[in-house]
């Protein structure tokens, strides 16, 4: 099969929540039938599957698999954090390919709320757990906060030049219900908020929640003209930069011209992009190292520009996880299926006019001092 004929045929949501309503494999089911109703394609055809959900273990993608009444030929579970959902769309496209797989699931999920994330990050991996957590760990928003301030002072970006992310993507979040904050923000409202670990405030903090999303790989044809995505091209890295501790930059400066150079066009072309954004400096730093301002320059890059799906560069047009919250293995999805749904042309009021490319990037596995894990994608409609 030819890497033309393999690609995203479907996708789907399970409603998002403040508090879980159901288990992690409800929320992942729900996903997963919406995803293949999408495609028209049965449970029974699926033949791979792949997972990345914060608190499956200690279950796999193989004991999912008896769960949902499947058998595949293919498994994976993503072990990247925020990068591992983009890095299994990836893999599974890949499988389709080289015919290890026909159809296979990628999902992303969690069930959890404020509470129980504080409880499972602590245990997130041993760098945190062993170095970090006996000495007081004050969670993401104390790292965070450091990068931030780095990117302040070595550059003078502004807490106005980032509060545009926030205040653009809430335009976005109230065009889509399935966001769990959908009230009008204006840029006095965020520069106003509670402070939460100087100098982020409240709505520079992603909001835990529960959820899940789906991604569907399979033969493109088996979706009619329009409805199905190619992967152009995708890339990721991993602990880049060595060694620095709460760094302004990532694995995307590594890989950005290798990535552009296979999908044939740059940063320029991309009527879209879907940014991992837990907090608006990394959204930031990853408009700097994915080319679409030189570093140091995002934030004279964010005043000169809107990111709502109507301005002149539409960032996260369902709001992003600042919006719509981050259900665990889900927020690195999210971005995937927002992608898709815009390529197909069913955003609806959010609707990219003309939408036929985009940019999708991933970021996670936090650890002592920074995120190790970085992916991006070209995708295209057909």
């Amino acid at each position: 099969m030819s890497a033309a004929e393999a690609g995203i045929i479907g996708y789907g949501t399970a409603k998002y929540d403040k508090r879980p309503r159901q288990t992690l494999f409800g929320y992942l089911a729900e996903a997963a039938r919406e995803a293949l109703a999408s495609a028209g394609v049965h449970k029974d055809e699926l033949d791979g599957l792949a997972i990345d959900a914060v608190n499956l273990a200690p279950d796999t993608a193989v004991t999912a698999a008896e769960f949902f009444g499947i058998s595949v030929a293919w498994a994976q579970v993503g072990t990247s954090g925020g990068a591992g959902p983009l890095t299994c769309v990836a893999n599974a496209v890949r499988a389709v390919q080289e015919g290890l797989a026909t159809y296979v699931l990628c999902l992303g999920g969690g069930a959890q709320d404020v509470s129980s994330f504080q409880q499972r990050i602590s245990r997130f991996n041993s760098s945190i757990s062993d170095y970090l957590m006996p000495h007081g760990f004050g969670g993401m928003p104390g790292l965070f906060a450091i990068i931030q301030r780095k990117h302040m002072e070595q550059f003078g970006t502004t807490r106005h030049q980032l509060g545009r992310i926030a205040v653009d993507l809430r335009a976005n979040a109230q065009l889509n219900e399935n966001a769990l904050l959908r009230a009008p923000m204006s840029l006095d409202d965020y520069l106003s908020a509670p402070p939460i670990a100087e100098p982020l405030g409240l709505y520079d903090c992603v909001m835990p929640c529960s959820g899940g999303e789906a991604i569907l790989v399979g033969p493109l044809d088996r979706v009619p003209k329009g409805k199905g995505v190619r992967l152009l091209a995708a890339r990721e890295r991993h602990n880049h930069p060595l060694g620095e501790v709460a760094p302004v930059r990532g694995g995307w400066e590594v890989f950005r011209e290798s990535l552009y150079h296979q999908a044939g066009f740059g940063p320029e072309a991309m009527d879209f992009v879907q940014l991992y954004d837990d907090f608006p400096i990394m959204a930031a730093i990853q408009l700097e190292d994915l080319g679409f301002c030189p570093k140091g320059e995002a934030g004279r890059f964010l005043e000169a520009n809107r990111f709502t799906h109507d301005g002149t560069l539409p960032v996260n047009t369902g709001g992003g996880q600042l919006s719509c919250g981050q259900a665990g293995g889900a927020a690195g999805l999210m971005s995937v299926v927002e992608a898709v749904r815009q390529l197909r042309g069913e955003g609806e009021r959010r609707q990219v006019p003309g939408a036929r490319r985009g940019l999708v990037s991933g970021f996670g596995m936090i650890s002592y001092g920074h995120g190790l894990a970085a992916a991006a994608a070209v995708v295209e409609g057909t």
